[in-house]
């Protein structure tokens, strides 16, 4: 336990005694100096603040020195009435007001009471109360405010949690001040009962039991009480005057001193008009000396501070300010919460450690690089990935969204590893459960399995590893989704740079931004780059004026990739593996095309299609048992209608056509597609 804490515990103790025990005449001066100095320092803190919020002990403070300033009440007292005298400080106090005089120092006394009571206290309570209904009637518009803002990107998560914290906070504390300003009531009428009680049972005391004349009894006992009614009520003043300043306390730009200076000395001709309105008061019977000196004051007060600042009008930029402020409150600004991320991955509770980098997380900065890989890969530019806590998902669990919907979701045991088997050996006891990016068998094991698990031909990851990896691949089967027109636009304008005569030759006329952004989105759809967008855009030059089928401009586009999809798929040995299309395959599909006046479709009996289907499922089949990359072959005319034939059923088979492969590179087929 700290000395802090410790100091906190006596004091409270020591209340406790004051109630109980007599105490001496100097302890009783001790305590009441340290009242005072209590109630001078928390005044002083309270002028000081630049919020509420941080004095948000006050409340409870407000209640200790309430209960410490009683105790002295109780001690002074028993002290005043058994003895007939309680320490120096009420000694002198009483006898330095009274002057001589008792009824004097009662009246001082008594107009104290009146403007702790009537006036501060009472202000201070109804200020409280106002300010604890106001605040939590506006707790659901402030939580609507920040989610607006979160939505909207203009803060973070992080940030968004610190807003609601400070708005639960403002609540809590103004809800215990209304109740704390009771204290500061209750201590006021108790006061006077006190006094009142010190007078009559001290005139009975001293006269009936010590043996004092009335006038003698009535010199002692109205200088002890009202001393000691004044040592209580000057910190209790304070501790009143405190409780009304944190209270009272709204938007500021500093401490009460400067708020004060700041804006009551805003306009400084305004201190030439006090001058000369006080400077005329002299002609009255008023003493001349004195309204000169305060007017000459004001008007030297006035140069100076016209001499600090030009205009006293309010800025320009805090004009904007309320104009924006105001805006954000108007009923237009709801627009703001239908904002949606083009990229979102959410996570449980129990995967914060890996975003946040005082953790040691690194997810931020593996996205970075994600979004580099991507872009030298495919040709795009990836959106920022919005990363965010989900306190509705499982706490292991992640998601990752796609304009607004969940394409991927996974679990991580952060303090595991995953271990991937290269065969089926199943020697590495572990949690079962399957590598998320490709759906591989896997196994979640210890640290301290992680070196046997190597040694025994295990492939192991580490969580951050596989969460990239599985947002690296769901990335790229969606990067289709994430190239918009927006997006294809500033792929053409950084273009345009180095190539202004080709793209003036495509784009607008004859083929528009949208009708471009459909033929890159076809091929990053089957995982081919554009990166080699001047190729592509030479092909549209080519193409463009003859058809403005952007199905079959993507068709064309691949073909003049043919090196970049030769090399993609082609293993060390230069061979291309492939499953071979039957030309009685081919023919059916060429039967059943359509051509409308929107393009062509497949039209395709169900039979016809199962049959198909059918047949390439059990070459794929043999083909992935010697772990090969499926790909079928076809002629170029029916490759694009193959794909679509398979999108649904076998999206992970690649389709290339025979004018997609290299002249250079040797083709062997590994199976042929063929029905009866």
């Amino acid at each position: 336990m700290s000395a802090r804490d410790l100091s906190v515990l006596i004091g409270v103790i020591l209340i406790i005694v004051m109630l109980v025990i007599p105490l001496p005449g100097w302890l009783l001066s001790f305590f009441i100096l340290i009242n005072i100095t209590l109630a001078l320092i928390v005044i002083l803190v309270s002028m000081n603040m630049d919020e509420a919020l941080q004095f948000a002990v006050f409340p409870t403070l407000l209640l200790l020195l309430t209960l410490f300033r009683l105790g002295l009440n109780v001690s002074t007292t028993r002290s005043i009435l058994s003895e007939a005298e309680a320490g120096g400080v009420i000694a002198t106090f009483g006898t330095f007001v009274i002057g001589g005089n008792p009824l004097v120092g009662f009246v001082v006394f008594v107009i104290l009471v009146i403007i702790q009571f009537l006036v501060i206290t009472k202000g201070a309570e109804r200020v409280s109360e106002v300010a604890a209904r106001f605040t939590l009637d506006a707790m659901p518009g402030k939580q609507m405010s920040i989610d607006a803002d979160l939505n909207a990107g203009m803060i973070n998560e992080h940030q968004a949690k610190e807003r609601r914290s400070k708005i639960e906070n403002e609540a809590d504390f103004y809800g215990a001040m209304d109740g704390a300003s009771k204290f500061v009531k209750g201590d006021a009428i108790a006061g006077i009962i006190i006094v009142l009680i010190n007078i009559i049972f001290g005139l009975i005391i001293g006269m009936v039991q010590m043996g004092m004349s009335f006038s003698e009894a009535i010199d002692t006992y109205m200088r002890l009480t009202v001393g000691d009614g004044l040592v209580s009520q000057i910190p209790a003043l304070l501790i009143s005057t405190a409780t009304g300043i944190v209270v009272t306390r709204v938007a500021s730009e500093g401490n009460l001193s400067t708020d004060v200076t700041s804006q009551l000395l805003r306009y400084p001709k305004l201190l030439y008009i006090a001058a000369a309105t006080i400077f005329l008061l002299g002609l009255t019977p008023i003493p001349i000396f004195l309204t000169t000196l305060i007017a000459a004051v004001l008007a030297f007060g006035g140069y100076w501070l016209s001499r600090q600042e030009k205009e006293p009008e309010f800025e320009e930029p805090d004009e904007m300010d309320e104009a924006e402020s105001d805006q954000m409150k108007s009923p237009e600004s709801v627009v703001n919460l239908i904002s949606m991320d083009p990229i979102e991955f959410e996570f449980g509770y129990a995967l914060i450690p890996i975003a946040d980098t005082n953790q040691g997380g690194d997810l931020l900065d593996r996205i970075v690089m994600i979004r580099r890989q991507l872009a030298i890969e495919l040709g795009i530019v990836i959106p920022v990935v919005r990363i965010r806590d989900n306190i509705q998902l499982n706490p292991n669990e992640y998601r990752l969204k796609v304009k607004g919907n969940e394409v991927a979701q996974g679990e991580l045991l952060l303090d595991h590893y995953l271990a991937m088997s290269p065969g089926d050996d199943d020697g590495i006891d572990g949690i079962d459960t399957q590598e998320p990016a490709f759906g591989l068998p896997a196994k979640w094991i210890t640290e301290e399995q992680k070196d046997e698990a190597e040694l025994s031909g295990y492939t192991v990851v580490d969580p951050p590893s596989v969460v990239s990896t599985h947002i690296t691949e769901v990335i790229k089967q969606q990067a289709h989704a994430l190239l918009g027109r927006q997006e294809t636009q500033q792929l053409i304008a950084h273009l345009k740079e180095s190539y202004p005569i080709l793209v003036e030759e495509v784009t607008p006329d004859p083929l528009r931004v949208g009708d471009v952004q459909k033929v890159l989105a076809k091929l990053l759809r089957e995982n081919v780059s554009v990166k080699n967008l001047p190729v592509i855009f030479e092909t549209l030059a080519d193409f463009a004026k003859m058809t403005n089928d952007t199905e079959l401009l993507a068709e064309y586009a691949r073909q003049s990739l043919s090196a970049q999809i030769t090399n993609q798929y082609k293993k060390d040995d230069q061979l291309v593996r492939v499953i071979t299309v039957s030309g009685r395959v081919e023919k059916i599909i060429a039967d059943h095309i359509q051509q409308t006046e929107h393009g062509s479709y497949l039209a395709l009996d169900p039979e016809s299609q199962q049959t198909i289907i059918t047949a390439i499922a059990e070459q794929v089949e043999q083909m992935s048992l010697q772990e090969e990359t499926a790909i079928l072959l076809c002629s170029p005319a029916v490759r694009m209608y193959v794909k679509q034939l398979l999108d649904r059923f076998l999206p992970q088979v690649v389709v290339l056509s025979y004018n997609e492969l290299d002249p250079t590179v040797e083709v062997q087929s590994v199976g042929v597609v063929n029905v009866a």
